[in-house]
């Protein structure tokens, strides 16, 4: 399974797109954009939700966050194990 470093780069590759496009695209430097693939800096949110859009994938694909049945199953018994809530 790639990372989500790796899935950045071959996302870029694949669609024959230079660090400087992408770069353009973000708003940032290339610098800037490179050190972001290499995970030299961290990706701002902002920029994952514009590399999603430009790239039409799911931020769930990019970041590898799968729907795990048992997850859900988890958060549902967490969630009818807490006390009800009431508003006025």
């Amino acid at each position: 399974m790639q990372t989500h470093l790796q899935k950045l780069r071959a996302l870029r590759e694949d669609n024959d797109l230079t660090q400087e496009q992408v770069a353009q695209v973000l708003g940032t430097s290339q610098t800037m954009y490179a050190r972001y693939e290499r995970g030299a800096n961290e990706l701002p949110l902002r920029h994952l939700v514009t590399l999603c859009r430009f790239y039409n994938v799911s931020a769930d694909f990019l970041l590898n966050l799968q729907t795990d049945p048992r997850r859900k199953r988890g958060q549902a018994a967490l969630r009818d194990g807490l006390p009800k809530q009431r508003f006025p």
